[in-house]
């Protein structure tokens, strides 16, 4: 078959270079513009198109994907079937082009964690198992009829991060197995119809305000909140001292320790171990791996080597 092939991180530049090396014809790979980003603002590829690159496989970089030209140069390709990884919402116009439609792969198990971030909310959610699944797209965003699933664990030190690049893997090989099933006919559709957003858990896009640390929950929630937010869009706490300065910090890791050898109510902590800790409804939470504004991502001692006035600071809540 024919294939065009649409997506823009890493996560589907993987899939892209998985199916191109089973030997599937891709005969085109959509993705985003270059966008301009540095200090002198050079335009930069998206890792899709710098893996298409490599593989001398012709781009389309639409700004609109209702524009007439792009349509046209879609529509001439003839493929037989589009597959889309991360990429941006289609208009009809370009879903229903190829004869045996277009599919797309989802970091979850449809119809849980609908939505732009589902490895974030699963692992946020404790969840102890997703997985991904490709559906053909319809009008709704991620509701189309299901073709295909894989499950796969979420270890219990998964990070969204860790936990991304085992989807990447196992999603590369769904895609290659839809691919070759479609080919053949060998698809049996489980529609969506039945499922109602409201019966089920969705996975909006998060925003900044939203990575804001809880410490009025439970240790493990809070665990799971950070290394669902890890290590993007991460999670962080704001800190002030007694004379109003802030300190804004992103964790990454952490740790629970049922302490019971702090009787006061300090948030932020230090010794001669060279530790930070926060306090949750349950327990302390040991920082591990965290980065303040203005400085690189660090393990804490490194961090503590530099910044002991850290006691002053105590969480805000």
């Amino acid at each position: 078959m024919k294939v065009v092939f649409m997506g823009t991180p890493d996560f589907a530049a993987g899939v892209l270079n998985y199916i191109v090396e089973k030997g599937h014809n891709v005969v085109s790979v959509v993705t985003v513009p270059d966008r301009a980003a540095g200090r002198g603002l050079k335009l930069i590829p998206s890792a899709v198109k710098k893996s298409t690159l490599q593989h001398n496989i012709p781009i389309l970089q639409p700004e609109k994907l209702r524009d007439e030209q792009f349509i046209k140069s879609l529509t001439e390709l003839n493929a037989d079937v589009f597959v889309v990884v991360a990429f941006r919402m289609l208009p009809e116009v370009v879903w229903s082009i190829p004869p045996k439609g277009t599919f797309n792969l989802h970091a979850s198990l449809l119809p849980q964690y609908r939505g732009a971030a589902p490895i974030n909310h699963a692992i946020i959610n404790g969840e102890k198992i997703s997985g991904v699944t490709t559906f053909f797209i319809n009008h709704e965003i991620d509701k189309g009829d299901i073709i295909d699933a894989i499950e796969l664990p979420i270890a219990d030190d998964d990070s969204a991060g860790t936990y991304h690049d085992k989807l990447m893997d196992i999603g590369s090989e769904l895609v290659h197995r839809t691919l070759e099933n479609i080919k053949i006919g060998n698809i049996s559709l489980k529609s969506q119809e039945k499922y109602r957003d409201e019966d089920l858990k969705l996975a909006p896009k998060i925003f900044k305000e939203d990575c804001r640390i809880n410490l009025n929950q439970k240790a493990e929630e809070v665990r799971n909140f950070v290394r669902g937010m890890s290590p993007y869009p991460a999670a962080f706490i704001e800190l002030l001292d007694e004379e109003g300065n802030e300190l804004y910090m992103k964790i990454f890791e952490l740790e629970i320790k049922n302490d019971k050898t702090s009787s006061n109510d300090a948030i932020v902590q230090t010794d001669e171990k060279s530790y930070l800790k926060i306090k949750c409804q349950d327990a302390w939470l040991y920082i591990l791996d965290l980065q303040v504004f203005g400085k690189r991502r660090m393990k804490v001692d490194d961090y503590l080597r530099g910044a002991k006035d850290i006691i002053k600071f105590r969480y805000v809540k």
